[in-house]
């Protein structure tokens, strides 16, 4: 006896006003911090004129959000994981209001005296550290707490991803065209308005009670340490989170954009911006795309060749001065780069049970969201030793290494298939 096929919804999930809620509110909070991203990167460059002081600005903000990761998890499984998420945005709020404070005549002096010159920068980068490793586990679990089942989740998990890829796509343009047509004060009033309109948003959503903890209750130690036992048990989350962690740790370029921009492709702040949005126009591209086909079949072959051309088109962008062609090519990484994005989410989202997703999200922060940052001062370390463009066709090099030697090693990832499998009752049938 077969199963009746009900058709796909891709708006599934768009129908719950809350999930509008809260992917509006993430819209708010990706542009606010994309678009500070663009500003104080070319701040500190046109202040210092160093690269590897544009690798400090992302190894400032990874540094406390791993300090603070795993035990952020476990408090994401044992507090209100709303009030969890207001905190932390509250305290990204003041971050935006320390930095527009600084551009101001009352607060600039600060950078303009040489004892302190960007370090008022580089702290309130760290704060806003702290405050996002807190915020991603509480909201990787409150996401599902919306869901009535299974099904709207796979979609919520796609159109979490389109949306947060399409502020990426706005965070950068608009950072960068409002920082060269009215100034850097405005560009940081602006990222401050958003940031505040997504903590209203974020605390117009209810609270969910949480969910009941499965199996004996655990000390503070095993509680903290259980989401690292339960991602190295599961070897194909494992080998996908891994595969992700190095491609991005040595393959992104974005970090050296503002030197692409001003010695090499000879552009503006708002040249940045467009360099900046191009791989996420990609991302938005293809995520809307599978949001409609979802990938299920062979997606794990689909994913490490993903991932290998995310490699082969950086190099390409590092050997490219054209601007236009070094546009496209960073476009191809965004739409290489969706394809892992949501791969990994699915996979995270239905392997982890609901108790456990504060923990599990929070490993998943050390090895890819932190990555970004690690990753970027790793690009301004390597291109501080061996030139720009060099340490950019290296990162993307060893990109390409990395994919080798997952699908050689990890087997079942390299074998992963999605496509829904018969009901049990069919096959007793």
């Amino acid at each position: 006896m077969s199963a009746i096929a009900t058709p796909h919804d891709p708006y599934a999930a768009l129908r719950l006003p809350e999930f509008r809620r809260l992917i509006s509110a993430r819209v708010c909070l990706t542009v606010a911090t994309q678009m500070q991203g663009v500003v104080v990167s070319w701040q500190i460059f046109q202040l210092t004129k160093d690269p590897l002081a544009l690798g400090l600005i992302g190894l400032a903000e990874a540094i406390p959000s791993i300090v603070v990761s795993l035990y952020a998890g476990h408090v994401a499984d044992s507090v209100s994981r709303k009030k969890i998420i207001v905190a932390a945005v509250g305290v990204l709020a003041l971050c935006s209001a320390a930095l527009l404070w600084l551009s101001m005549p009352a607060g600039s002096w600060l950078l303009a005296r040489e004892q302190f010159h960007t370090l008022p920068l580089y702290m309130v980068i760290f704060l806003s550290g702290i405050a996002r490793g807190f915020l991603g586990p509480a909201l990787f679990s409150f996401m599902p707490q919306l869901m009535p089942d299974r099904e709207r989740l796979a979609n919520a998990i796609t159109w979490n991803s389109t949306t947060w890829q399409a502020a990426a796509v706005l965070g950068p343009a608009i950072g960068g065209l409002v920082f060269a047509k009215a100034g850097i004060t405005t560009a940081y009033a602006v990222d401050a308005v958003l940031m505040t309109l997504s903590l209203l948003l974020f605390t117009s959503i209810a609270a969910r009670p949480l969910p009941p903890v499965e199996g004996e209750r655990l000390t503070l130690r095993e509680s903290i340490l259980s989401g690292v036992q339960f991602i190295f048990h599961n070897q194909i989350v494992l080998a996908a989170l891994s595969l992700d962690l190095f491609a991005v740790l040595f393959g992104g370029a974005v970090a050296l954009l503002p030197i692409f921009a001003s010695d090499i492709l000879h552009t503006g702040a708002d040249g940045l911006g467009y360099l900046r949005a191009a791989p996420a126009v990609g991302s938005v591209l293809m995520a809307v795309t599978l949001t409609y086909f979802p990938l299920r079949r062979k997606a794990g072959r689909k994913l490490l060749w993903a991932v290998a051309g995310f490699g082969l088109a950086t190099i390409l962008f590092a050997l490219s001065r054209n601007f236009w062609l070094s546009l496209f090519l960073l476009f191809l990484t965004g739409v290489f780069d969706s394809v892992s994005v949501i791969v990994r989410s699915t996979l995270l989202h239905t392997f982890t049970p609901e108790y456990m997703k504060g923990r599990v999200s929070a490993v998943n922060n050390i090895f890819i969201g932190s990555s970004n940052e690690i990753g970027a001062f790793e690009s301004g370390a390597v291109a501080k030793l061996m030139g720009t463009v060099p340490s950019v066709i290296f990162g993307g090099l060893m990109t390409m290494l990395v994919v080798l030697v997952t699908g050689l090693k990890a087997k079942k990832l390299a074998n992963l298939d999605l496509t829904p499998k018969p009901a049990e009752a069919e096959k007793t049938s």
